[in-house]
């Protein structure tokens, strides 16, 4: 399987045998449970004081005066700390011991990897995102393109590759957040575009990391929740010749 691979103004430089990653089985399955197990890791243990519902001076009142022998507030007859009153301890309240972090087999992320990456290639289910671009997938550019410094540079080699749209596109559905979530930091809420596959830490991804729904990323640090965002596979990605030659050796 060969691939184009375009210089900084668009044109096909030359064509490479793409590794053998890329003809990976499409399996949705696998890399929902991985993405999953991933967004897991970042969930934070949460649950009520331990003295929520029972901080009462309560005691009940023994038998014989027409009433439950549930504990009663002393400043009144209101029951407490019991279940069923109102206003006493939830019955079966969330605990901070509980482990949210979910397994997955090392075997499995790996497959669940490369078939994310082999989707990226695949024209049909990165329309479906959906994504905007011109020409064939994958895209791949050359090792120019992680010297550049300015954002205007990037705007300008996605605008010449067929890219830009799906930037446009995530800029133009970015929203406010419906509900309390927007009073704590994320009064935004935006979609996802393009990826962008480097070889290594390089100038490109401050220059390219403050563009509308574009993620910058290392071949070493790809995941799969990066490849396909909200178990979905088929993100827009742009690989630099050096980003696609580090996935050689890669067995699924």
């Amino acid at each position: 399987m060969k691939a184009k691979v375009y210089d900084l103004s668009g044109d096909v430089k030359e064509e490479i045998e793409l590794p053998s990653v890329f003809e990976t089985e499409f399996r949705p399955d696998i890399i929902k449970k991985a993405v999953h197990a991933i967004q897991s890791n970042r969930r934070q243990p949460y649950g009520p004081n331990p003295l929520s519902g029972i901080n009462y001076s309560a005691e009940n009142w023994g038998p014989g005066h027409g009433y439950a022998r549930v504990p009663r507030l002393k400043t009144g007859r209101r029951a407490a700390i019991v279940p069923q009153a109102v206003k006493g301890r939830q019955a079966h309240p969330p605990k901070v011991q509980k482990v949210w972090s979910e397994k997955i087999n090392k075997k499995e992320m790996k497959k669940a990897l490369c078939s994310a990456i082999a989707a990226s290639a695949n024209p049909k289910l990165v329309s479906e995102r959906p994504h905007i671009f011109d020409g064939d997938l994958p895209k791949i550019v050359a090792d120019d393109f992680e010297a550049l410094k300015k954002t205007k540079e990037v705007i300008d080699v996605l605008k010449a590759l067929g890219l830009y749209a799906d930037v446009e596109r995530a800029k133009a559905r970015k929203r406010y957040r419906a509900g309390k979530g927007k009073m704590r930091g994320r009064r935004y809420v935006g979609k996802k575009s393009l990826l962008i596959v480097v070889s290594d830490n390089s100038d490109v991804v401050k220059a390219a990391r403050n563009l509308p729904g574009v993620d910058v990323v290392s071949a070493r640090n790809l995941n799969v929740e990066l490849l396909a965002p909200g178990a979905k596979a088929g993100r827009l990605t742009l690989w630099t010749k050096s980003a696609v030659e580090a996935l050689e050796g890669w067995l699924c």
